[in-house]
């Protein structure tokens, strides 16, 4: 944030406190229409080809609130027996100017539903499979606007406290098409990374992901600036800023051999407070992070804060940050216990994303959870390693009080539609819960570094994910993720006490829930059935409420 929140009103009337703020989550719609589809699902129009690599050039007018630009988008067939049919996505009231096929062949094409594209490539000129080739997309327009980024998102056309064009970019969920042509699904991430060249007025200094690798004085007072990602990124990942901004980098020397560059860029005014604030916290939050989650996925690319408009996103090696330099969440404690004020919340929350969002995608936007359950769980995980486990209990249990239980965790597959903004609350909650099962910090933080290291720079299904876990974890957790992903209603533990024995049983859970549970020194396996041990002085069953997410209830 992946990637990637907290004080939303959802259906116009609820104070949502927990970091929806941050990703941009789709409200549900009430009809799927095609055009739902074609971004969500994947077709005979996006199956047969891989893309290799993006090479986006865009320049935005201030004035006029336009871009017009060009990506060249390296693939390679993975089907030599497909008609060379591509699906491009660009989203309204953006349009394409013409393709160019290899550099030379002027291409046919024609829209397909609102915002997408059908491209015709001649058989005879796509070479079979492994040998990439290249089409150009030039295009230009007024782009759709940011309503209130990051959550309504689009191209962010503002202005500095002094009056200087700030422009960027916020677009996930929304889609990265918004503002460039490209297979927008996060199934396919161009796999030897991106160019992205942002041409702007001379006064003017643009950011984008990964490395700066060419800075030129073009003609009549513009001024072009070409940045390079080597690694896979995220459609929606890629951004440019663009603002009157400084710069002052750093290094970190992290678990590997190599030192990870620190670069920062704030707004010229913010120099001195962004050096108090991003020196504190990014070197905390990489010792912690490098512990739970191995070595930050990025070294190549480096590490990025760059100061935005809005609020923040998980931009790969390129986050935003508009959190006004100050602890807590806007200076707030989003989880009420009292331990979520002494670090910044966007450096925190939207760094985890480099692991989980970033690193770790998911295929469907419907899986997001795997993006915000960890990235939020990240924030207790923070707490543990530099304020003890005490306080992460009482962070995530505070978090845990703003859990909705509107609807499954898991959206609806191949529609470009997500699952409830409980995501992030209950997506960490859970976690927290499969670590109070497990009982073993050592293996679920093998689990953890296991699952950024065997899908390091892959995309994933939730289903893959909660299979890694319990392999690892050797527990049976499938009816766990049913129960908690893919239902809103929270088990309810009763227990009968009676003559020196108790006696458990599980209500308000699907058909067949079972779940084995530590208590004290016991390992339970507890159902809908009762379940009758013997009680000692150590077995108090009070004891089973707090990291377990579940109501305890006794009952006569």
């Amino acid at each position: 944030m992946r990637c990637h929140f907290v004080a939303m009103l959802l259906a116009g009337v609820l104070f949502f406190a927990s970091p929806s703020l941050i990703a941009q989550p789709l409200q549900r719609k009430p009809v799927y229409t095609i055009d739902d589809t074609l971004r969500g699902s994947l077709n005979n129009e996006r199956n047969w080809w891989n893309v290799q690599h993006y090479s986006i050039s865009v320049k935005p007018d201030y004035e006029t609130k336009t871009i017009s630009g060009s990506n060249t988008i390296g693939f390679i067939s993975t089907n030599a027996k497909a008609k060379p049919v591509l699906q491009i996505d660009l989203q309204s009231p953006l349009k394409i100017d013409s393709i160019l096929f290899e550099g030379r062949h002027i291409v046919e094409y024609k829209k397909r539903g609102k915002d997408s594209w059908l491209v015709w490539l001649n058989q005879r000129s796509v070479t079979k499979k492994k040998t990439e080739q290249a089409i150009t997309i030039y295009y230009s327009g007024a782009p759709r606007m940011a309503k209130n980024p990051p959550w309504d998102g689009g191209w962010i056309f503002t202005k500095d406290k002094e009056g200087r064009p700030w422009m960027t970019v916020a677009c996930q969920g929304l889609g990265a098409s918004v503002w460039y042509p490209c297979k927008d699904h996060q199934s396919d991430e161009p796999d030897r990374g991106a160019l992205v060249t942002v041409i702007v007025p001379d006064t003017l200094t643009a950011v984008a992901n990964g490395r700066l690798i060419n800075e030129t004085a073009d003609q009549n007072g513009w001024h072009s600036f070409s940045w390079q990602v080597t690694n896979p990124i995220n459609n929606y990942n890629l951004v440019p800023y663009i603002g009157k901004y400084l710069h002052w980098k750093d290094q970190y020397k992290g678990i590997t051999t190599k030192e990870l560059d620190l670069d920062y860029w704030v707004l010229d005014y913010n120099l001195e407070k962004a050096k108090l604030s991003f020196n504190k916290d990014v070197p905390r939050m990489l010792k912690a992070f490098e512990y739970w989650f191995g070595p930050y996925p990025f070294y190549e690319d480096g590490y990025k804060l760059v100061e935005s408009s809005h609020l923040g996103m998980e931009h790969q090696s390129a986050i935003a940050y508009g959190n006004g330099f100050k602890t807590g969440y806007r200076g707030r404690d989003l989880s009420g216990s009292g331990w979520g004020k002494d670090w910044d919340y966007i450096i925190i929350h939207e760094s985890g994303h480099e692991w989980f969002a970033n690193n770790i995608t998911t295929n469907d936007i419907a899986d997001m959870w795997v993006h915000e359950g960890f990235t939020m769980y990240s924030e207790v995980l923070f707490i543990d390693y530099h304020y003890g486990k005490k306080a992460a209990n009482e962070y995530c249990r505070g978090v845990r009080k703003n859990i909705r239980n509107d609807k499954p965790l898991i959206g609806d597959y191949g529609v470009n539609q997500e699952g409830s903004g409980d995501m992030y609350n209950k997506g960490a909650g859970l976690l927290h819960h499969i670590r109070e099962m497990i009982g073993n910090d050592s293996l679920f933080r093998t689990i953890l570094t296991g699952l950024n290291t065997d899908f390091r720079h892959s995309t994933v299904d939730s289903r893959q994910v909660e299979q890694y876990i319990a392999k690892k974890a050797q527990l049976d957790l499938s009816l766990i993720f049913d129960q908690y992903l893919r239902n809103t209603g929270i088990p309810v533990l009763e227990y009968q006490l009676d003559q020196g024995k108790i006696r458990f049983r599980f209500r308000n859970c699907i058909d067949n829930f079972k779940m084995p549970v530590r208590w004290g020194q016991r390992q339970l396996t507890l159902s809908t059935q009762w379940t009758e041990t013997s009680m000692d002085e150590s077995s108090d069953p009070l004891s089973l409420d707090g990291n377990y997410y579940w109501t305890l209830r006794r009952i006569d």
